[in-house]
Order: C-alpha cells, then structure tokens, then sequence
C-alpha cells in the first residue's frame, strides 16, 4: 500500500493499542483475497519481565491439511509456553506447527493459539509472519497474481527502505558553495536536504531553487535508475518555540495559513504524475514535537511560547496535517523528527516523547500508516556511536549516568538511542517496520581531538570526557559548534532498523546568526548562537560552543564549512 511499509492493506492496517501490546488485522476487511494470509497477533497481557499473545492465522488460500507459522523476535523474547499449536524456538526465531485436532485449515478459514512468553527491554511486535513459507499480510508479488486494491493516495509504489538500491539527489546550490571552498570538491558530489523553510521557498526566493526546480533537476539526476529526492517540511505555525534562531515567518495561531499557503501547494507538487517515479522523502517539521514535553509546563527547562504551542494545539495539528496531506501522494516517505539522544533520552522524556508523536499521527486526518519512519539528529551534532565507554560502565562505584556529561542519561550516542527510540514507537503504536535516519552531517568529531581510548579512571567524570568523541561542552549546545567535523558519509541500511545515514542538514549552512541580523525569513536572533553566552538551564549552564561571525540560519557558513572538512571522521582523503 502506498502508505505502509509491507504492503498491507489499507483496511487490514498495522494496528497497535495506545499500550503498544496489539498487532491487529481484520480478516473480514473488503479485498481479503489479495493477500494469502493474514495474521492478528495481540499482547493480551504485559508485565516487567513476561507477556501472554493470542495468535489468530486466517487462510485465504487452498485449503490445507496442516500448517506451520513463523516469525523472528527483533528482542530477546521466548516462548516459555503455549496452547492450541506446538511451539518451538531456535534463537529468534519461533514456529508454531498445528495440532492433530486443529490441523484443518479451509480457505477463508481461521486457527487460533497462544502462548506465554519473557522478555526484558522492548517487546516489539515481529514484523513478518509467513504461512507454510508464504509471508501473510501482503500480496503474493507474484506475476499476475492478486495485487492491493487502490488506496486512497494512489496504487501501491512504496518500497520498504526507499534509500536500498537508489541514488540520493546532489542539490547543484549546495553543490557550488561546497566545490568553491578549498578542498570542498571532496564532498561536493554528496546528497544533501533540501530546506522548504519558509512559503516563499515553495517557488524559489532569492534567486533560489523552488520545489519544481528540484524534482525537475531530480528527473535529470535519475536517469533509468531509481532516485531519493529529501525535503525538509519546516513551517510550523510559532516554529521551534525553544529556539529563535530558526523562528518561523507564521505566527503562533496562524494554522490556517500553514495549511493552504505551505502544505497544499507542497503536495500539489509533490502529487504532479510528472515526478511519480522519484522517491520522496520528507523530514517532517524537526524540533516541533519534543518541545511540548521537555519545555512545557512546570520543568526548569520551560518556555513560555512552548506552552502556547502545547495549549493551542497547532504543533500536533500542523504536523498531522502534514502527514495526512503528504501520505497521500504514493511515491512520498514521510519521516518525522524524532530530535536527539541529548533531548529525548531520559526516562521522563523517551516515552511522553512517543505518546506525543503517536498523538500528532492520528490528528487532522492522519494515521501511522502515514508515518514511515522517523529521522534523529537532524542539524545536531550527537556522535553516531561512542566506543570508547558503554552506558554501563562504572569507576569507582560510581555508574557512567551520574557523571556530568551522560547526566542520568540512558544513551551515549545517537545510533543506540535511535534503535531503541523505534522500539518506543512501535510500542506506541506505530508500524513494526517503521525505519530510522540518522542526519550524520556534523557528527563526526575527528581531527586531533579525537580520543583514541578510554579516559582515565580517576573519576567517573575524568572517564567519560577523556573518552567521549562528541566535543561539546554540553550536548544541549546546538548552535554552529566549535570543533565539530563531517560525519559518516550518506548510505542505505548501515545497521538493524536503521534506513539511512544521511546529510538532511547541509554541512555549511549556518543553524543561526552569532548576533541579531535583519532578515526578511522570519528568523530570530538565539543566545545559544552567540559565542559569549553563558547558557541556561537547556544546556546545564554552560557557555554555547558556538562559531563567532555566523550568518543568519540557513545561510553559508564558510568558515564552518572548512572547519567540518578538516575534523571530518571519517577523514577526507
């Protein structure tokens, strides 16, 4: 189906209940036949450290005299016991076979069975079944075989990962600033995002590119394989409520016009059957969301116009909006920003952080399957993966949460948190085959900082800041950080749950003015950006690590640019 990610269909949805215990299909839906099989696996019961399932397998095929159903743990889940099937489990993988009493399985037929199980962690939902080798829930793919019925956005386009076996478009603006910089032909031919921050930048503004231009110079870029185009939706009504540096050109009740002068005529585009054999991908409103949990309401950390964000709505209806509008259109992956592991990784933000993102998929007429993944560390600067100290070390009795840097933190890096942040959101009720990106970008923290071991054990702190990659002074500090280098380059499917590492921030475009610079974008003047500000309680009270002399957000940062090439990690050759 053009909105989910293993063609089910559209009535026969990936469902999960607001406890994420519930994988449910209806085998009664209208165009049953399409599929062979279908699956209603439910979590009837959960506790800390064990669960029960009901299992109910519906055949839409010949009839059979026996069966055997299987399907692999993402977790450490086991079958401990079980009734109405016989169980087994090798590793991950679990096959339930018929009983002699229960061995008939007619077409149109149905078997039920369930079981006991343990688990610590996540209890995610498994993500394929298969019926005597046949996997249920999708069509068969096979030449003239059953095929979906039409959904409401279109036939059925969507791939599981849209970045496997694709090229990613080289935007030529970005292109050109990178290849004017000394040594930049280096990295000028890598794909990058391309931001439709404000209504004017929908048609081109300052002699810019517009949406047309792109998916046009996509075309040509695409030639007879397959092609990833990525925007960046970013024009929230009272945008980024934390942060004025990249404050929007709409105010905070203006809903109305960020539906019909910016989603409607993005999609509008974006639906052209010029441009249905590209694949487009949109980051979904980065550092919206999480704002309503982490600076609202009584915490040290809140800000006024975040509780008018969260009082008002307009946050989770943009952003519903948004996915409903733009999951229409078969050939868009929608990813929605899923900030980082230094915001979003603490106990009391990980899961309201889910809720509120579940929340927003099932407003304004969108639903998860409109969703198709999520993207971390976009335009931040979170160190992919730390490996020089785990989460569960400890010096001198003192665990690596208490020290200063890790602050009670459960994740070091971004790779762990985004992995385990997907396994949160299925649990919320998102799709099973939801994939993860990681914007790289500027993570990369080489050069002759970089640490090459474990710091010493003096003191838990003396540990983890002599070991750590990430540089920061604290990683709340967001703005043109001092030190920071190019990260792994842009690739498809590096790791479990993991779509891609990608460049959504272009490397060189400032995250914000050092100083208030006159704009006519909308854009504000942030502390965070000014190299002398001593902080505030979003970053522990430290001073900002931000670059001096930087232009307003967006704009080219030549001096960062270099800066990234030369701590790049991997280096540049």
């Amino acid at each position: 189906m053009s909105r989910t990610r293993t063609a089910l269909l559209a009535a026969m949805a990936l469902v999960a209940g607001a406890t994420g215990t519930a994988f449910a299909v209806d085998p009664g839906s209208a165009g049953i036949a399409a599929v062979p099989c279908t699956v209603d696996y439910k979590v009837q019961n959960q506790w800390s450290t064990g669960f029960t399932a009901a299992v109910t397998v519906t055949n839409n095929s010949a009839a059979r005299s026996s069966w055997s159903l299987k399907w692999s743990y993402a977790g450490n889940q086991k079958v401990t016991s079980g009734w109405n099937a016989k169980l087994s489990q090798s590793g991950a993988a679990v096959t339930a076979a018929n009983e002699t009493y229960n061995a008939q399985l007619a077409t149109g037929g149905s078997v039920s069975f369930g079981f006991q199980g343990s688990y610590s962690g996540s209890n995610a939902i498994p993500a394929t079944f298969t019926l005597d080798g046949v996997t249920c829930n999708v069509d068969d793919g096979g030449p003239g075989g059953p095929t979906d019925p039409p959904d409401p956005g279109g036939p059925s386009t969507r791939v599981n990962n849209p970045y496997e076996g694709a090229k990613v478009y080289v935007n030529p603006e970005w292109s050109a600033n990178a290849a004017a910089e000394p040594g930049g032909s280096r990295v000028a031919g890598q794909p990058t995002g391309v931001w439709l921050d404000r209504i004017a930048a929908i048609n081109g503004a300052g002699g810019k590119m517009g949406l047309r231009a792109h998916l046009d110079e996509a075309l040509r870029q695409k030639g007879s394989g397959e092609l990833v185009v990525q925007f960046v939706i970013y024009n929230l009504p009272g945008r980024d409520c934390s942060a004025l540096a990249s404050n929007g050109e709409l105010k905070a009740d203006e809903i109305g016009r960020y539906k019909t002068e910016y989603i409607d005529p993005i999609k509008a585009i974006l639906a052209d059957s010029k441009y249905a054999s590209l694949r487009i991908v949109t980051t979904v409103e980065i550092d919206s969301l999480p704002n309503l949990v982490t600076n609202t309401g009584s915490r040290p950390t809140a800000v006024p116009q975040c509780d008018v964000m969260k009082a008002n709505g307009n946050y989770v209806k943009g952003v519903g909006y948004a996915l409903n509008k733009l999951g229409d259109v078969p050939n868009v992956y929608n990813y929605v920003d899923a900030g980082h592991h230094g915001w979003i990784g603490w106990d009391d933000n990980f899961g309201p952080t889910a809720t509120i993102m579940k929340e927003a998929a099932t407003a304004e007429g969108a639903t998860v399957n409109d969703v198709h993944g999520f993207i971390t560390n976009t335009a931040n600067y979170s160190a992919l993966k730390e490996n020089n100290f785990t989460i569960n070390d400890t010096v001198g009795g003192k665990s690596v949460r208490e020290s200063k840097w890790v602050d009670w933190n459960r994740y070091l890096d971004e790779l762990s948190y985004a992995q385990a942040f997907r396994n949160q959101l299925v649990s919320a009720g998102f799709d099973s085959n939801i994939g993860m990106l990681i914007d790289t970008s500027r993570n990369g923290w080489g050069g002759a900082a970089r640490p090459t071991g474990p710091g010493a054990t003096t003191s838990v702190d003396t540990y983890v800041d002599g070991g750590r990659y990430d540089r920061r002074l604290n990683a709340g500090n967001w703005c043109n950080q001092s030190g920071a280098g190019l990260g792994e380059r842009p690739k498809a499917a590096p790791a479990a749950g993991i779509d891609a590492y990608v460049w959504m921030k272009p490397p060189g475009e400032s995250d914000g003015s050092s100083k208030a610079i006159p704009n006519d974008e909308g854009k504000g003047f942030d502390r965070m950006c000014d190299p002398t500000y001593t902080g505030n309680p979003r970053n522990n009270n430290n001073m900002s690590g931000a670059l001096a002399d930087a232009p307003v957000s967006g704009h080219w940062f030549s001096a960062q640019f270099r800066q990234l090439m030369q701590n790049a990690y991997p280096p540049l050759s």
